[in-house]
């Protein structure tokens, strides 16, 4: 079973590393050539590997524990039953951006490319598509998406290459069911990420507010429609219009270009510690919060922000 991405890559019997081929989809196998690569936590003779060894040799592994023979867990998944572990090994990704840990981050890479690994490995079985014709495909989007790199396109900086990115993508999509300039949200997003992405779509398009104080306007008015709406008492109102003042905070996000996620993040982080502050304060009289009265609470998470950031 290779559920997290643990594979261990062992020598032959001589400690060299492993024989390197490639298939290009006919059959036939070649030897592939690519510029070698060091790597930073002693993985032995994967050091010496080239960056084309390494990979078709998770290719090899990946096949091996789906073939006949394999492993038994391994070979009964879909792509239905592996998709929760695509998402958490992408969440795990990120907190190890956040956490600055780069030998994490290497792990928890690794484990997010097992995954694309499983998926594709589990199409080419059916003859659908190999892991080759996701690399081409990725390969061929980020050339056309680039002809200021790979072409004659010139550039005055990056906000250029976003207006760029947007008019070829809608170009690519003409011929898609779906040609919209928002399309490619996806709705299992987290929500937050999800409404800032629609907003900077939008914007790409021309549909957004100048500056940041058109977007605070927009904010107390939805805050005011919530407001009517709570005292109506229509319950059903005022979810829409929580809904909508949540999405304009998104954009007054955008605008301060800084991610929505990452600021409720971080306030959630910090409203955590502020409480388990107050829980130690109590905790230190033999209380718990649930003895503490209101005023009492308001007086120590007065001082919990003041000592804790």
């Amino acid at each position: 079973m290779l559920l997290r991405g643990k594979a261990i890559l062992r020598p032959g019997a001589d400690g060299a590393a492993p024989s390197s081929a490639r298939s290009d989809g006919d059959g036939r196998w070649r030897q592939a050539s690519f510029p070698r690569v060091a790597t930073g936590w002693g993985l032995g003779y994967a050091a010496r590997m080239t960056v084309g060894e390494a990979f078709e040799e998770l290719v090899r592994i990946m096949h091996r524990l789906r073939a006949p023979g394999g492993c038994p867990w391994d070979g009964e998944q879909t792509h239905d039953s592996i998709k929760p572990y695509l998402i958490e090994e992408a969440y795990e990704v990120a907190e190890a951006i956040d956490t600055r840990d780069d030998k994490e981050l290497c792990t928890e890479l690794g484990d997010l490319l097992l995954q694309i690994m499983f998926h594709s490995e589990m199409a080419a079985e059916q003859q659908r598509f190999t892991i080759a014709d996701v690399i081409r495909a990725i390969s061929d989007k980020m050339m056309r998406r680039h002809p200021h790199v790979f072409g004659d396109t010139t550039v005055s900086g990056a906000d250029e290459v976003l207006r760029n990115w947007s008019r070829i993508k809608s170009v690519e999509r003409k011929d898609t069911a779906d040609a919209s300039a928002l399309a490619g949200v996806p709705r299992a997003m987290p929500a937050l990420l999800r409404a800032q992405r629609l907003g900077e779509k939008a914007g790409h398009a021309g549909f957004d507010w100048t500056d940041t104080r058109g977007v605070i306007a927009k904010l107390r008015e939805e805050l005011d429609e919530l407001e009517a709406a709570v005292q109506s008492g229509d319950q059903a109102d005022a979810e829409a219009e929580l809904g909508d003042l949540l999405f304009a905070a998104t954009s007054l996000a955008r605008h301060l270009q800084v991610r929505s996620e990452d600021s409720l993040t971080g306030a959630a982080d910090r409203f955590e510690r502020r409480f388990r502050h107050m829980e130690s304060a109590l905790a230190s009289q033999q209380r718990d919060v649930h003895s503490a009265t209101p005023a009492e609470l308001d007086a120590l998470w007065e001082v919990a922000k003041k000592e804790t950031p």
